[in-house]
């Protein structure tokens, strides 16, 4: 209790400076305050968060719809046209295990800010990129950029938020990593056929540009926020100890197969539907991505069913959808192949949901380098699938795509099967 409030109205209150008492008292409860739902700071930390989540993922994908338009422009094949994903996220792969470490010595807030600007200004000048060379090198080092976003603002949000506003703010954190790549392949996808690629880069690399000073402006400082000091021989310990775990491996083994044949499928789907019969224009297969949405509303849905039935029981069988799915696309018909790529979007951010959070659960310790090593995994399938995909495509069209990801997914369905059997039985009552 303050001075002011054991003795009103003995001095003029609205005009009274506060004592340094009064002043420490106050930072003490400012500190200690977490940030909740339904007051002012929570709309502008959400704001923030979703305008974070929006840019880094548009960055990340706004080159998968017009990897033709890179063949045709610098006469490469579909494997090199597909390295402006891949280079991107195969560095963000590796730079996060160190990233979300450096947030620890120097702030939360500083790292995603820098973060969120120099990969706004390196998509800005890819947009001027003269030859394929130098676009690869930019999109790389954009790769290196985002990799301070996504584990710090999830360490951000778990430190600040009030434990029953938690899940609302990450819901939609999540939810702007989705739409933004979403958004990011429609924007790109549309100004591309109506301008040009170049176009589309600039624009995308001004709008994140316009976010990230949002974000900047926005976020609330950190206030539970305790800086360490780097130690890597204790961050190594704590990967060995993930890696010594079997089910943990197998967890991130089938973050790197499902999201890597994932990003293949929707790679090359466009060179098939921009060529006889479909005859699709650039806009229209950018249009296309519109089936993630699917996939943003089964996450929860499946997160939910995953809790009360178990992870194991569930996830085996969205790997099986995924796969049957993906055979339907083998069908000349544009219905039939449609139909199929939104069951595969489906089935596919259903299980990453499981997966995703079953590590989370498992780690005893070091939960932030348990997902981390998800993470890596995670991006580094985009990276390797993703470019033998164009391979595949090379040599046998689509019918190479698919069957390069039956072998894959029939690999994710054992390790499936081996983590349903690893989950002890559910006791009913």
């Amino acid at each position: 209790m303050t001075r002011r409030d054991r003795d009103p109205g003995t001095v003029d209150q609205s005009t009274r400076t506060p004592t340094v008492v009064e002043a420490a008292e106050a930072a003490i409860v400012d500190v200690d305050r977490f940030i909740a739902r339904g007051t002012r700071e929570f709309r502008l930390t959400n704001v923030a968060l979703f305008a974070s989540g929006f840019t880094t993922f548009a960055l990340i994908y706004c080159v998968q719809p017009i990897m033709p338009v890179f063949s045709q422009e610098f006469g490469i094949g579909a494997a090199a046209a597909s390295l402006s994903l891949s280079i991107t996220t195969q560095c963000l792969a590796v730079s996060m295990l160190i990233a979300s470490s450096l947030s620890e010595v120097f702030g939360r807030k500083p790292v995603m800010v820098t973060s969120l600007c120099a990969s706004s200004l390196l998509v800005l000048a890819s947009a001027f990129a003269p030859n394929w060379q130098v676009f690869l090198v930019l999109r790389a080092l954009a790769g290196i950029a985002f990799s301070g976003l996504p584990a710090t603002a999830m360490a951000y949000v778990g430190e600040e938020m009030e434990t029953r506003s938690l899940g609302l703010a990450m819901g939609l954190y999540i939810g702007g990593t989705g739409l933004g790549a979403l958004g990011g392949r429609l924007i790109v996808g549309i100004l591309t056929d109506v301008v040009s690629w170049r176009a589309g880069m600039l624009t995308i690399g001004l709008l994140a540009l316009g976010s990230s000073l949002v974000f900047t402006a926005y976020l609330p400082r950190s206030r539970h926020f305790v800086a360490r000091p780097f130690n890597i021989a204790a961050l190594g310990r704590s990967f060995a100890a993930h890696l010594r775990d079997p089910i943990q491996l197998l967890l991130y083994l089938e973050g790197f197969l499902l999201l890597g044949i994932f990003v293949a499928l929707y790679n090359y789907i466009g060179y098939r539907l921009m060529a006889p019969p479909y005859g699709f224009s650039q806009t229209t297969v950018g249009l296309i991505f519109l089936l993630s949405l699917v996939g943003i509303v089964s996450s929860a849905w499946v997160g939910d069913l995953a809790g009360r039935l178990g992870r194991g029981r569930v996830f085996w069988v969205f790997v099986a959808i995924m796969l049957g799915g993906m055979g339907l696309t083998l069908f000349d018909h544009l219905a039939a192949i449609l139909v199929g790529l939104a069951i595969v979007t489906f089935a596919f951010y259903a299980a990453h949901s499981v997966a995703s959070s079953w590590v989370g659960v498992r780690a005893k310790h070091a939960k932030a380098q348990a997902s981390s090593l998800y993470l890596f995994s995670y991006y580094s399938g985009s990276s390797v699938i993703g470019s033998l995909g164009g391979l595949a495509w090379q040599h046998a069209g689509w019918s190479g795509v698919v069957l390069l990801g039956s072998i894959v997914l029939l690999i994710a369905l054992v390790a499936a099967l081996v983590l349903a059997r690893s989950e002890p039985p559910r006791v009913s009552g």
